[in-house]
């Protein structure tokens, strides 16, 4: 497989039947062949599942297709990472077709979107579920075949991550590579979108996609909508009609029997006009009726209930919340940075200040923050205090070596217990990071550690800040695909945080 491939295909993957087909379409389709075909295992536990002739197979952070499509186009290595849902399948010249969509792209194209086909029965009228499917031939940004330029993911930071369902983090990646200044094209190339079964409850479940609207509108504006091109959706009548059905219950209960009739009778019609709209398009048989019948009546509670509680989490409570969320590729108002291996060479317990050895770049890096006006500070595990292997001055002696190589940081966080100590400050643990915040005064949140190590990323987790990962020799593939933001250098991680990506 080479590395100057045109592009690499990913795959987030549940674990579903439909996987296998789509590797088996892919590998038959005609035209250029990708550089690496990748599938994201994003089941919960246990160790990947064993990747086909050809295949690479990565473990996913569990964390939703968001997080999952991260890790992938992290791993992937070529100039354009093409993204399939796994329950798509390609037509037979979807790579010869994709190749040329990605050919012929512009500079300022961010990514290029596929056409997605959604065969429904020929012979009866689609049930609900069909026809919310087939909404795919018709959406725009979905990401069921989406290929993006590795270089627009970076500089907006990837898929964000709080959204945790399959809804919306296609839409909020589209406007903010819009807003980076990038375009989004409908390529040529096609793949057939099964419509599949759904259990009875599927309506109601997708009403969960009500509380990540409330987190789109905080993002991007009360017109979010229109930016997005999302169709309007009926949130304010499921709100009336459950306004309806509360006031016809509590009118009850105070023994006005005319106002309960009347919120009754308009909950009724509320509950008949939404039901009879799901069931005159489909195919009206006794199953499909009562179906309908019996969920419309719970989907407007359903849809007020999850907007609640995405206005809650989103808009409302806590305090802080009250104020605009800031976009996934905020510009960080402190970095934190691990020491060894990240800025100096990993000498184990080094207590020598002439062994320190600033790695290529740093300095250069550190200086571009320091001009930006982002304070610095250090977040170190010095086990060997603890260990008995170094004295305290030591580490000092060690840190002002640093600081002479790489010039000042405004704090240093420094751990010097061993492992078994149980402190709360030894990364993966969160005490440096939050003591390192307190004396910047700087909120967690707005902070960025970077380090070379999985303890690094948890260890920011852990606070409430945001991670890059800056890998080397001795950082694991799994600390690679499970973090938030990776990159291959210092200089490259500064880059994506002066660019305002995460």
């Amino acid at each position: 497989m080479s590395a100057a491939a045109l592009y690499d295909v990913v795959i987030p993957s549940a674990g579903r039947e439909s996987l296998r087909e789509l590797l088996r379409a892919l590998a038959r389709a005609r035209g250029p062949a990708a550089g690496r075909v990748i599938v994201v295992d994003d089941r919960p536990g246990g160790p990947p599942a064993p990747a086909p002739t050809g295949v690479e197979v990565v473990r996913g952070p569990g964390r939703g297709p968001a997080a999952a499509r991260n890790a992938g186009w992290r791993a992937a290595t070529a100039e354009w990472v093409a993204f399939l849902d796994d329950d798509v399948l390609p037509e037979p010249d979807w790579t010869e077709r994709l190749a040329r969509d990605l050919a012929v792209a512009g500079a300022d194209v961010g990514a290029v979107q596929g056409r997605v086909r959604v065969p429904l029965p020929a012979h009866r009228r689609p049930r609900d579920w069909e026809r919310n499917v087939a909404g795919l031939e018709r959406a725009v940004w979905a990401t069921a075949d989406m290929a993006f330029r590795r270089s627009a993911l970076e500089l907006v930071g990837g898929f964000d991550e709080r959204f945790r369902r399959a809804y919306r983090e296609d839409s909020d990646i589209g406007l903010r590579l819009r807003a980076a200044g990038l375009r989004i094209e409908r390529g040529s190339r096609r793949v057939v979108h099964p419509p599949g079964t759904a259990p009875p409850w599927a309506s109601l479940s997708k009403q969960a996609g009500n509380a990540d609207d409330q987190l789109m509108r905080t993002l991007h504006g009360r017109g979010w909508r229109a930016s997005a091109q999302a169709p309007p959706g009926r949130l304010r009548a499921h709100l009336a009609t459950t306004a309806l059905a509360l006031l016809a219950l509590a009118a009850g209960a105070a023994r006005r029997r005319r106002l309960a009739a009347a919120a009754g009778a308009g909950w009724l019609g509320g509950t008949a006009e939404l039901a009879w709209r799901r069931i005159a398009p489909g195919p009206r048989d006794a199953r499909e009726v009562a179906l309908m019948a019996a969920t419309s009546a719970a989907l407007p509670l359903w849809a007020s209930a999850r907007c609640a509680e995405g206005a809650a989490r989103w808009r409302v409570l806590p305090a802080a919340r009250r104020r605009r969320l800031e976009p996934w590729g905020a510009r960080p108002r402190a970095v934190l940075l691990d020491r060894d291996g990240t800025l100096i060479h990993d000498v184990p317990w080094n207590g020598d200040p002439g062994r320190v050895a600033a790695l290529d770049g740093v300095r250069a890096a550190l200086d571009r923050l320091r001009a930006a006006g982002v304070p610095l500070a250090v977040v170190t595990n010095q086990s060997g205090v603890g260990r008995g292997l170094l004295g305290r001055a030591q580490v000092e002696a060690v840190n002002r070596r640093v600081e002479e190589l790489l010039g000042p940081f405004d704090h240093w966080a420094v751990c010097p217990h061993a492992p078994g100590e149980g402190c709360g400050c030894r990364k993966p643990r969160p005490g440096l990071v939050l003591e390192a915040a307190g004396r910047l005064g700087v909120p967690p949140r707005r902070c960025v550690v970077v380090g070379d190590t999985g303890a690094d990323v948890e260890a920011a987790r852990a606070a409430g800040a945001r991670a890059v990962l800056v890998p080397n020799a001795r950082t694991r593939r799994e600390e690679v695909a499970a973090a938030p933001a990776v990159a291959p250098d210092l200089r490259a991680a500064v880059e994506l945080l002066l660019r305002g990506a995460r």
